[in-house]
């Protein structure tokens, strides 16, 4: 079960990562859940290399949603290519 939320909360963070970038994204159910997920992941070490996470903590939603910024900026710079 814990799967399944990883992959809709990761699905949502995608949808507001991707409503917050500025330009058109060309992604799809798949790619979006794993940009969500990807991002939370990113924040999660980022948090814990600053220090707001402790180690196994995950990471919340606003810190996901920055993470799959970072993810989708990365991932816009190596579509273009």
């Amino acid at each position: 079960m814990s799967i399944i939320w990883t992959i809709v909360i990761g699905f949502i963070v995608g949808l507001v990562a991707r409503a917050v970038m500025p330009g058109e994204q060309k992604l799809g159910f798949v790619l979006t859940t794993v940009l969500g997920v990807a991002g939370a992941l990113v924040a999660g070490y980022l948090g814990q290399a600053i220090g707001w996470y402790q180690a196994g903590q995950g990471a919340g939603f606003i810190g996901s949603v920055v993470g799959a910024l970072i993810v989708l900026f990365g991932y816009g710079l190596l579509a273009k290519k």
